[in-house]
């Protein structure tokens, strides 16, 4: 039988958390891991209806990409919706987990996914992640110690690279030192000149983990004096980011390209900011209510930026930056990516059933 984890550690690789905005609320927020499923259910927002199919459907786990406990709270209760959808779910030991923004942002994710439907090219991120800023730390240990030195600065927090860990490097040398009579080396008599055969340990570690790495190191090693170096480092960087742009197959009329996402995004009635004759070659997007990347676009050269809905003052700013907005909708901009996760989790566990939610819809109608 699969459990809740092993969807889970599936999701983690798909839509990896680190690539989740520091606000957000991801992962894994009702439930226990260890529990088996024998159905999943995804959706864009986890209501009440939702709930109810869920436990219709004998559903061990809901996908949503809106997070619930979205906000921190200081009791769950039946006097909320919130809290009366969490204590139905609780009761049937239904597991949530959300991937929400690292699911935006994945390089197969729901931006990624808009961009290819609307066929643009040159695809990368409309907000590049900044390269991490890590510290290197080299020290030198006889090779007997050397396990247990490693160990230690790894279960403090050293050795992750990206999505791995336990990272580190070694050589095998010669070191030599020679102490004071006062001394009590590990290795050796004091005042003695000494040669060893060390190894030189080179890990990595956030620089806010410093401290506790360098603790444990002091803590784990053999010597009395210890030589340790210390690096500022910076990662080349993964190619991952916030939001999408890309180059249009051909330029086209605002109305135009207005035409088309409304077809591939099924939604005839989208709204939409700026001339409709203006060219468009260049478009930024931004699933969901994404309006603080209007900049990014423009700052971008693009001539017009997609994203769900935008506050009517951020559509006067578009109209002053002469870029052009065409909003079809939160639920259009997202939902279909849902559909497409539960597509994809029902082919990587043959035999457990992954659907997106049937009683869904759009809250927004038009007259």
């Amino acid at each position: 039988m699969t459990t809740v984890r092993d969807v889970c550690d599936r999701l983690k690789t798909i839509a990896p958390l680190r690539l989740a905005e520091d606000w957000d609320n991801v992962g894994l927020i009702v439930g226990d891991e260890n529990r088996e499923i024998e159905r999943i259910l995804t959706c864009l927002t986890l209501t009440s209806d939702v709930a109810d199919e869920a436990v219709q459907s004998r559903a061990g786990l809901i996908i949503t990409h809106h997070p619930i406990l979205f906000k921190p709270v200081k009791s769950i209760t039946a006097n909320t919706p919130e809290g009366r959808i969490l204590l139905t779910l609780i009761r049937h030991e239904i597991s949530v987990y959300s991937p929400h923004t690292a699911w935006d942002n994945s390089d197969c994710g729901i931006n990624q996914q808009l961009a290819e439907r609307l066929e643009l090219h040159d695809i990368r991120p409309l907000r590049p992640h900044k390269a991490e800023e890590h510290i290197k730390i080299v020290t030198f240990v006889p090779e007997p110690q050397l396990e247990a030195l490693r160990s230690a600065m790894w279960n403090a927090g050293a050795g992750v690279i990206g999505n791995y860990e336990k990272c580190s490097f070694t050589t095998r040398g010669t070191g030599s030192f020679q102490g004071s009579e006062t001394t009590q080396p590990a290795v050796g008599r004091a005042g003695q000149f000494e040669q060893i055969d060390e190894v030189r340990l080179e890990i990595v570690c956030a620089p806010q983990q410093l401290d506790r790495v360098l603790n444990a190191l002091r803590e784990g090693h053999p010597y009395e004096e210890p030589a340790v170096d210390l690096f500022s480092a910076r990662s080349l960087g993964d190619g991952a980011g916030s939001g999408r742009m890309g180059t249009l197959s051909t330029p086209m009329t605002l109305a135009q390209l207005n035409r088309i996402v409304a077809e591939k995004l099924r939604q005839p009635n989208l709204q939409f900011v700026g001339d409709p004759s203006q060219t468009i070659k260049r478009l930024g997007i931004a699933c969901g209510a994404a309006g603080e990347f209007l900049h990014d676009a423009h700052r971008a050269g693009c001539q017009a930026f997609l994203t769900g809905e935008v506050r009517f003052h951020g559509c006067l700013e578009a109209t002053e930056l002469g870029i052009a907005l065409i909003l079809p909708g939160h639920y259009a901009t997202e939902r279909f990516a849902m559909e497409a996760l539960a597509a994809r989790l029902g082919q990587e566990f043959p035999g457990l059933p992954a659907t997106a939610s049937h009683h869904e819809t759009d809250p927004v109608r038009t007259a």
